[in-house]
């Protein structure tokens, strides 16, 4: 039976038998079959049919390829149709089927996309392209890896079209399971056979999914992390090939969980897996007994901050030889721990203790009374109130062979405490770093009583010491192998320059003048007082100890002048002892000055130029790290020339 329905157009003839063969229809004609009748559309209307199938977003390129597979399938695999003793085709159900597929493709791609045969044929066009370009990418390249014959790469690269063209977020798109219509977003689930998840079914999903493994992320071989590790490597210095025993060390780090006991390492490697723990955060009370053994005698912790204060006791339960007991971040060492220290026949001779705050005044006076007699090395940092003058003015009569010293950090060390300091004439080591000002009287005091079997001078951020202070190390030290002086805003050019003139002491092979300059917002470039180390000062710096030198820092010494550095650098002179040098901030120095530097010096091996604008493009010979240059590569650069 046939219907005919007209909306612009007048009705044509139809042959009732093959409904198929109709007469010149207009390109909005829509042919369906349905119940076993033919309705026939013209017009530019939409039928029920075609709102139908766009309602459930049915893609006519799709439909039409999959027709086109079926065919060619068939083919491919001999299948003939019967024919009829008219010599008509009689359709099989298959081909009833395929047909009104095809139909139906017809119906929805002449409807919704209201485009002709031109359009659908660029359309196909465009396809094609689009698979060539994919065939010649490396994504179709990889997947083809495990596929021998090549008859499959059309399927391959159907499949990447079909992934690339997957719904976009914000788009519609029907549930694989339910079928119900949703909003795709960034968290729609992906189906079993590739397709997408509503909401209800994704939860199902992920609830079926929870038992099964993770995959594993995959892990980087290139790009921006290996460039991280790189740079991170190089601060660390850690350049060129790596030793058999680095390797082992950073094997144990990564299967820590494996390792029983560290054995009969040496201190050394020791140490060294101490700080990758550290490092890494590794260090627990799991893996504490790694480092804690009968025999050990020297135990030092980069991390406690994992620790509990029954950690710490277990320490001393164990390691009943300690002598050198070092531990960092260590906020959990209370009043207990040093009660069962005490309590305990243990005789430390040095003691480090970072950040241990809530440890008591009267512990620490209980501590050097029963153990001050065997220690030789106390450092103490991050105390905040209570390790002040009066415990400082015990060591004297508590520990008479401390040759170590180290203040850090300290809120309660006053003047007083600085003084008593100079009654230790056991000391070779000084570090002060604290949180009140020093005046420079007491400085001075503490130096001319100490200073001349010092062999370590460290002051560092005072502000109020001025040229008196470096006028009694001049007169009163002989035997300094390192000297630190940070941000003093007083000591003057002069000052500096009559400190390393004529110095009866031997050359330094450490010294740190970092941050002594002129603080003057409104003029800060404008020095008429030579505030601070200026040029004079560094070139009698380094003609007294620039031969022996290993490490020198005069970080945001401004005015030291070009004319010095190259003054300094230039020439016949060569420094051969020289590794590492920070001149960070120092606004004179060039392309040329940083050259020279690597010509006189060839044992170089970091420089550190941060802030120094006149750095543009250097040469950097093989084995140096030069840090601060801004470039394409990173702020690190390791020299290969």
């Amino acid at each position: 039976m046939l219907v005919f329905h007209t909306l612009a157009y007048p009705p044509l003839c139809c042959n009732a038998d093959q409904y198929d063969c109709l007469g010149p229809v207009d390109a909005s004609m829509i042919k369906a079959r349905m119940g076993g009748q033919v309705v026939i559309l013209l017009g530019r209307n939409q039928s029920a049919l075609t709102d139908f199938l766009a309602s459930h977003n049915i893609s006519a390129a799709q439909i039409r390829a999959d027709a086109d597979r079926r065919r060619q399938q068939a083919v491919e695999n001999g299948e003939t149709e019967e024919t009829t003793e008219a010599g008509e085709v009689e359709p099989t159900e298959e081909n009833e089927v395929s047909e009104t597929v095809e139909v139906s493709v017809t119906a929805v791609e002449a409807s919704a996309a209201g485009r002709g045969t031109r359009s659908r044929n660029a359309a196909a066009e465009k396809k094609a392209k689009a698979l060539d370009k994919i065939k010649a990418s490396k994504a179709f390249k990889k997947r083809k890896k495990n596929a021998d014959d090549d008859e499959y790469d059309d399927e391959i690269a159907q499949a990447i079209f079909e992934e690339r063209s997957a719904p976009l977020p914000g788009q519609m798109e029907n549930c694989e399971i339910c079928g119900k219509r949703f909003t795709v977003t960034p968290y729609s689930v992906a189906g079993p056979d590739g397709g997408l998840l509503c909401a209800p079914c994704g939860r199902e999903i992920a609830k079926d999914r929870e038992g099964q493994p993770k995959k594993k992320p995959r892990k980087q071989t290139g790009g921006v992390g290996s460039r991280r590790t790189l740079q991170s490597r190089m601060l660390d210095g850690d350049v060129g090939t790596k030793s058999l025993a680095t390797l082992c060390v950073q094997t144990l780090a990564k299967n820590v969980d494996l390792a029983e006991s560290l054995g009969d390492l040496p201190e050394h490697l020791i140490d060294k897996i101490a700080r990758i723990f550290s490092k890494r955060r590794l260090l627990k009370p799991d893996t504490l007994p790694l480092f804690t053994q009968p025999t050990t005698e020297v135990l030092h912790i980069y991390d406690g901050a994992k620790l509990g204060h029954q950690d710490f006791i277990s320490i001393f339960q164990v390691a009943s030889n300690l002598k050198k007991f070092k531990v960092r971040c260590a906020v959990q060492f209370k009043d207990e721990v040093m009660d069962y220290l005490l309590s305990r026949d243990i005789l430390l001779e040095s003691f480090y203790l970072h950040g241990a705050n809530l440890l008591s005044e009267d512990k620490w006076h209980e501590f050097l009374a029963a153990k001050g007699k065997s220690l030789k090395e106390l450092q103490v940092y991050f105390t905040d109130r209570h390790f002040g003058d009066e415990t400082l003015g015990l060591l004297k009569e508590y520990c008479p062979n401390l040759s170590r010293l180290k203040v850090c950090h300290n809120q309660k060390v006053t003047d007083v405490g600085v003084i008593a300091i100079g009654n230790l004439p056991s000391l070779r080591h000084l570090s002060l770093e604290l949180q009140q000002d020093s005046s420079a009287e007491a400085l001075r005091t503490c130096i001319t009583q100490v200073g001349k079997d010092l062999r370590t001078l460290s002051f560092k951020i005072v502000p109020d010491a001025d040229d008196s202070v470096l006028e009694a190390i001049h007169n009163t030290c002989r035997s300094l192998a390192k000297l630190r002086i940070t941000e003093s805003e007083t000591m003057t050019d002069k000052g500096f320059a009559k400190l390393f003139a004529d110095w009866e002491n031997p050359p330094l092979d450490f010294v740190d003048l970092q941050k002594c300059r002129q603080l003057d917002a409104a003029h800060p470039r404008a020095n008429p007082d030579g505030i601070g180390l200026c040029s004079e000062g560094f070139k009698a710096l380094m003609k007294h100890s620039g031969h022996a030198l290993r490490t020198l820092n005069v970080h945001a010494c401004r005015h030291i002048s070009r004319e010095a550095f190259e003054e300094v650098f230039g020439g016949t002179k060569e420094y051969p002892e020289l590794r590492r040098l920070e001149i960070s901030f120092c606004e004179e120095v060039t392309d040329f000055i940083l050259g020279s530097i690597f010509r006189t010096c060839p044992n170089i091996k970091e420089v550190n130029v941060f802030g120094c604008m006149k750095v543009k493009d250097v040469r950097v010979p093989r084995g140096v790290i030069l840090v601060g240059v801004p470039n394409a590569q990173g702020m690190i650069t390791e020299g290969t020339d």
